[in-house]
């Protein structure tokens, strides 16, 4: 005799919204449940909360697709940092934020640029403005290697600045990449560069290094400021 079908889970009001959050987060939702969750009035008033059916294992790719259109650029950012979603929504996830990017406020671009994903660090890093490059410079996955492939010519002064305010300023490999892309930034048309953005990054190396430093550059004044002369 077959056994019988489980009985499906409860939605609210059935069920109280605290246990309803963690049975959004379980693998095996009955079928057709995630569908239901998702018509919820409730949860159409808080985006934030559809973020966990769109980012499920178990969720169809039609409704992923429709969920996603939908969320905010905080639940988009969520759901592309987390490990446990579904590859495709980490992607699409990804992919909107591209799009959003561009029309995003500079308070968001700012409190995006602190969790923004890898795939999108060279786009954040050509932003305008000191505070959001500030901000991204703090990323809790910025690594030395990533940050030092970003550090290429043309360098602009919003790069320049908030890399002398970082907590990269005094590392000796940032100082030499930061003043290689400056000599080759400073006599490109309206670069904005000044030769005191050098000032920070050569007190970073000691005298063999800016020795050393001072051969690869090719900008007369800035070459005379790295080499570490002498009385």
């Amino acid at each position: 005799m077959p056994s019988p079908s489980p009985a499906p889970w409860p939605l609210p009001p059935a069920v109280p919204w605290p246990r309803f959050l963690r049975l959004l987060r379980l693998p095996d939702p009955p079928r057709g449940w995630l569908e239901h969750a998702a018509e919820l009035p409730e949860l159409q008033k808080r985006p934030l909360l559809l973020r966990w059916i769109a980012q499920h294992p178990k969720a169809s790719a039609h409704l992923r697709s429709r969920l996603l259109l939908r969320l905010p650029w905080r639940a988009l950012a969520a759901i592309a940092a987390d490990p446990a979603a579904h590859p495709q929504a980490r992607q699409q996830a990804t992919e909107k934020l591209q799009q959003l990017w561009p029309v995003l406020s500079l308070g968001e671009r700012r409190s995006l640029a602190h969790h923004v994903p890898r795939q999108l660090w060279a786009l954040v890093w050509k932003a305008p403005a000191t505070t959001v490059l500030e901000a991204f410079l703090q990323h809790p996955k910025l690594g030395l290697e990533p940050l030092i492939a970003l550090i290429q010519p043309p360098l602009r002064p919003p790069q320049a600045d908030a890399l002398a305010l970082s907590r990269w300023h005094e590392l000796g490999p940032v100082a030499e990449q930061v003043l290689q892309a400056l000599d080759q930034s400073l006599t490109l048309p309206d670069s904005g560069l000044a030769l005191g953005h050098a000032a920070p990054w050569i007190k970073a190396l000691d005298d063999e290094a800016r020795i050393l430093m001072a051969s690869r550059i090719q900008t007369p004044a800035l070459r005379r400021m790295v080499h570490p002369r002498r009385d």
